[in-house]
């Protein structure tokens, strides 16, 4: 399952920098995650500071 992004996201971009695979990038009002290109890591999560990620 792949991990997802919540509203409490504040886009720092940290994740994205962070994703081994590129899912993440910049969407309208926060960060999104690409389900298909995911591999369930938990990286991003690891490195959040608003722990707005979670799977």
């Amino acid at each position: 399952m792949a991990y997802v992004i919540s509203d409490s996201c504040v886009s720092c971009g940290t994740c994205a920098g962070e994703c081994p695979v590129g899912a993440i990038s910049a969407g309208d009002s926060q960060y999104v995650i690409d389900a298909d290109t995911c591999i369930s890591c938990g990286t991003c999560a690891g490195v959040c500071p608003t722990g707005a990620i979670s799977e």
